[in-house]
């Protein structure tokens, strides 16, 4: 089968869900992916709320008007990777398809629905095909952070020129065993007819032929084998010949990696030799760009976890895209692959609990069989923060999805997150999800709906809003102290046994007694906080089945607003209101900045062994100020001394460093001199003078190791635009960081502005997205408007192959910058 992009030539128009398909409603032509939500207005008022970044909820029709000659191929069909949601799928007036789950992707064969029109090369008359796409959002609130919604993932039509072809996710590639440099493969393959596949590896000299009837398999051995690893991710491409027993011929090519994993008391091994998981979960959307899939921007996301030390993602808490599991496939990232963050409990009042009983074998199926030969995917997570494994149905129902996952795909464990804690609640009647409070949060939608918005009405956080607030207040201890209590392992030992990986989430505190209690449990922290990322590393290296981490969250992300925030009121409100975008939560900001946590990170997990120093700043002109509060922020620190106008003022300053001690310089006059004991930070106070910020690392004989040291910037200030480096071939998006600097490009946090952009160039060439990280923000990411947050902004712009043009911003204090693309 072959594929085609199937993105241009599409537009959308809003629904009215009780009028139906109102006529004067115009549709906008747009390219897909397209995220719809973040057109619509945000209002006090709207349903979402602080799940959804308060944006209005729509219904959407998407409509592509296209042409099939006469002898186009036989077999057509479509693939949607990400309908957002409760997807109705029409071609010429039938409704084809229709897919609950917003985040899996589905397939609608249209072969037998299309009209075709005149023969290749022959002129074809108007557009014979009409297809519409209908996707739900309005029934708000359905979801627990930004859903996005509409079309936001890549199209594809798959083709075959006859009725007899190889099955799309027909081939699985599995990694038998590894001897040396010689692996055995498990290859198998399904057609839709009996006959032979010829199969092949370029460049290693090894054909075979196989038979299926309609299905078969076959084992081989290949030698000189490179072995996917994280240090080496190498990738192989298997081209698949197919000839029906009726001449019928087609082809497939499957990308995978040579590579074998097991999980025992041993750990988790790759390749036989164990690995230590230090990940970050992330969420769906990217950043300004909202829930719009482009692998460029995926791809860069994987890029900057693994900058800040992270070697696996958890996907929080939906099934992730393919052009991430590319990007992990390439660049050698792990990934735990998360089905779903519910299932017969409603945490919103509209999410997808109504359909899961129907629904849950095939979106697993599908998952799995979009997951199978990638390399990177080495662990199933049914569930994030499931409260039914505590009750007896929910065990039952815990054994039969990990049952199913080993009956799909026995090769990797499976998992699921569990909040210790929370389970323990919800079995004495207190827990943070329940149906009725799903329905109680709805209400208190309506009710501010009922109002209006001439009046004012106190907001109730209910759900897992009220809790992330009792969080913020009580630190980040209110969970892990309360996991640790014993009724805690009584309501989660038995859903435990019934996955391959007990998942912990904010479970530290455990780690030690479980390990003991349990001799052959494998723990892992499903979520965690970053402030324990120094104490996680120190336990998995002495206890094997502490197989790893994942901290909440890598990288900042819409909705769920202001949960990890903190935040000064000369940017946000301190109260959780509209207004709010992102949860502020990231160890890497919205747009892409590294935060002081990130290096904490880094220096924590001894990414590719570095064990720092780096230096962040708590903001100089906020350094005794109260900030809004979170439990999921161990530090509002960032890599700058540049607080030009704070002369004289106190200023607190993190350094980060495995070494037995540290010492810290101003201008060359030693601030003071810390040893490092039990954690990887050492704070200092000082007062902040232009100037240079010195770090100092020394080992137990007081050598020094080494030094990082922050220059401030000087007073000449400039608008600067650069364009972050390409690097993938055929990338398409630009990432140009829009920063005010002095003259030798040091950002100037404290510099402020709002900035106007616009581009100029070949055809096809715009602007996609543009905003900051602040995470209280009234701006819309799809205007040509922004203000700067600390000093920094981005734009996202797209440039097709061939294309060329060039970023045009300018402020309001009349500066200007501009960058060729």
């Amino acid at each position: 089968m072959r594929a085609t992009t199937f993105h241009e030539g599409w537009s959308y128009r809003r629904i009215n869900a009780e009028m139906g398909y109102p006529d004067d409603t115009e549709f906008t032509a747009v390219s897909i992916p397209h995220d719809a939500m973040l057109y619509e207005k945000r209002s006090r008022l709207a349903s979402s709320g602080t799940n959804g970044c308060w944006f209005e909820g729509a219904d959407y029709e998407y409509v592509k008007q296209f042409n099939v000659a006469a002898d186009a191929p036989a077999v057509q069909f479509l693939e949607f990777e990400g309908v957002y949601h409760n997807a109705e799928v029409w071609l010429n007036g039938e409704k084809l398809s229709f897919r609950p789950y917003g985040y899996t992707n589905f397939y609608v064969d249209i072969s037998d629905y299309v009209k075709r029109g005149a023969a290749s090369g022959e002129a074809n008359n108007e557009p014979l095909n009409e297809l519409r796409v209908i996707a739900r959002n309005v029934d708000q609130p359905n979801s627990r952070w930004y859903s996005g919604a509409g079309i936001y993932r890549p199209v594809q039509l798959w083709t075959a020129e006859s009725p007899e072809y190889l099955e799309h996710n027909g081939v699985t590639i599995r990694t038998v065993s590894v001897d040396g440099n010689r692996a055995r493969l498990a290859v198998q393959v399904e057609a839709t007819a009996a006959g032979t596949v010829t199969l092949s590896i370029p460049h290693m000299g090894d054909t075979r032929s196989l038979r299926v009837e309609p299905q078969g398999s076959i084992e081989f051995e290949l030698e000189n084998v490179e072995l996917w690893s994280l240090e080496n991710p190498h990738l192989y491409e298997m081209k698949m010949g197919y000839v029906s027993d009726n001449g019928a011929r087609d082809s497939l090519s499957e990308t995978f990696g040579v590579r074998t994993i097991a999980w025992t008391d041993e750990g988790f091994l790759l390749n036989g030799k164990r690995v230590i998981i230090q990940g970050a979960c992330i969420h769906h959307d990217n950043g300004i760009l909202g829930a719009a899939t482009h692998a460029d921007a995926e791809e860069r996301r994987v890029r900057l976890m693994q900058k800040a030390g992270y070697n696996a993602i958890r996907s929080a808490h939906n099934p992730i895209s393919k052009a991430l599991l590319d990007a992990c496939d390439k660049l050698g990232v792990l990934v735990m692959d998360e089905y779903i963050d519910h299932w017969y409990i409603h945490k919103t009042q509209h999410d997808y609990v109504d359909y899961f009983d129907q629904w849950w074998q095939r979106d697993l199926r599908d998952m799995v069989n979009k997951d199978k030969n990638h390399p990177s995917v080495i662990m199933y997570s049914t569930g994030n923060e499931v409260a039914e494994t505590a009750q007896k149905c929910g065990i039952e129902l815990t054994t039969r999805m990990t049952e199913y996952l080993h009956s799909l795909d026995n090769t990797r464990p499976v998992t699921c997150g569990i909040n210790i804690f929370f389970n323990f609640l919800n079995k004495i009647g207190f827990g943070q999800y329940s149906d009725e409070k799903a329905a109680k949060e709805a209400e208190e939608a309506a009710r501010r709906k009922a109002v209006g918005e001439g009046d004012s009405v106190k907001h109730k956080a209910s759900g897992s809003e009220f809790f992330n607030n009792m969080a913020g207040i009580m630190g980040a201890d209110f969970m892990k102290i309360g996991a640790s209590l014993p009724p805690c392992d009584w309501v989660t030992r038995d859903a435990f046994a019934a996955m391959d990986i007990a998942g912990y989430n904010y479970g530290i505190n455990r780690y030690k007694h479980d390990l003991k209690k349990y001799k052959h449990r494998l723990i892992l922290g499903s979520e965690t906080f970053c402030s324990d990322a120094y104490k996680f590393r120190e336990l998995a290296k002495k206890n094997p089945r502490l197989i790893g981490d994942f901290v909440w969250a890598g990288m900042d992300y819409l909705g769920e607003t202001s949960v990890g925030a903190w935040e000064y009121e000369d940017y946000a409100s301190l109260t959780n209101e509209c207004g709010w975008m992102t949860a502020g939560s990231g160890r890497v900001d919205l747009v892409g900045n590294f935060l002081g946590e990130a290096y904490y990170t880094r220096v924590a997990l001894e990414a590719e062994g570095d064990k720092g120093p780096y230096i962040a700043v708590v903001p100089v002109n906020h350094t005794h100020d109260k900030h809004s509060p979170s439990a999921w922020k161990m530090s509002n620190s960032i890599p700058s001394w540049s607080w030009n106008g704070c002369e004289g003022k106190d200023a607190r300053v993190e350094v980060y460093a495995r070494a037995a001690s540290v010492a810290l310089f101003a201008n060359g006059v030693q601030v003071g001199r810390k040893k490092m004991r039990g954690d990887c930070i050492a704070r200092f106070d000082t007062t902040w003078q232009p100037g240079v910020v010195e770090a100092v690392a020394y080992d137990v004989s007081g050598a020094e190791i080494r030094r990082y040291a922050l220059r401030s910037a000087g007073e000449d200030t400039q608008l600067s635009a650069s364009a972050e480096a390409v690097e993938s071939a055929g990338a398409r998006l630009r990432f140009v960081h829009l920063d005010y600097t002095d003259a030798n490009g040091e950002v100037k946090p404290l510099e402020r502005g709002r900035l106007n952009a616009s581009v100029e160039g070949t055809e096809g060439v715009r602007l996609l997205a543009l905003g900051s990280a602040a995470p209280f923000n009234k701006d819309s990411y799809v205007s040509s408007s922004t203000g700067t947050y600390y000093g920094r902004a981005l734009a996202i712009v797209d440039v097709p192959a061939g294309a060329s043009g060039r970023l045009i911003v300018r402020d309001n204090h009349g500066r200007e910058a501009r960058v060729e693309l």
